[in-house]
């Protein structure tokens, strides 16, 4: 089934939306509250995302199977710990897979950006890395804060500092990006390489 590309704010939107769903009602209320809104947000950003692109991200979904799992522990054992530990369980399986892939060859990041780009293979092996680091480093922030700082705290950094230390740090790599770019052969290109091999 084709994938169709949406507005690049409806994208931001499914993504920031469960966490401002999360801040808010946190504000109002408390956090296992906010807990039981934010897992009803996250579904529903995964579907709208399905209804109008007829597809989810990788990324997405093991995010929302997390969150889904943690949210529902802690609301039946009435243990803010597992919700606050999330992210920590999140950015560590990316980074124990994208770096565990490299160990092996592989370079992961281009599944879990649902292949956006074309690279050569070092260019792959060198933004695999970085990412591995980054969400280790971000697993190792999410510890710190949550160990430290209030729940309220945690929350706001939680809704509005994760998303731009996301996007800033994937705009740091946009000149490795476009370094180890490849551009991809156009079918006419195929086609006259194609004709050229047959009358040689």
């Amino acid at each position: 089934m084709d994938k169709t590309q949406p507005h690049p704010m409806f994208k931001l939107a499914t993504e920031l939306g469960p966490l401002i769903v999360f801040f808010i009602v946190n504000a109002k209320f408390h956090l296992f509250v906010a807990t039981g809104a934010f897992m009803v947000a996250v579904v529903a950003a995964m579907i709208a995302s399905y209804v109008v692109t007829r597809h989810v991200p990788i990324m997405a979904l093991v995010t929302g199977a997390v969150v889904l799992v943690f949210g529902t522990l802690t609301l039946v054992l009435h243990d803010e710990t597992f919700i606050k530990v999330k992210p920590t369980i999140i950015y560590g399986l990316f980074a124990a897979v994208l770096g565990g892939g490299l160990l092996f060859g592989r370079s992961f990041i281009a599944i879990m950006f649902d292949q956006m780009f074309n690279l050569t293979p070092q260019g792959w092996r060198i933004l695999t890395l970085r990412w591995a680091l980054f969400f280790a480093a971000m697993a190792v922030l999410n510890e710190a804060i949550w160990r430290t700082q209030s729940t309220d705290v945690w929350v706001a950094f939680k809704a509005f500092g994760v998303i731009p230390l996301t996007m800033a740090f994937a705009l740091t790599q946009m000149p490795l990006i476009k370094r180890y770019h490849i551009e991809p052969v156009s079918l006419e290109a195929s086609e006259a390489e194609a004709g050229d091999v047959r009358q040689g």
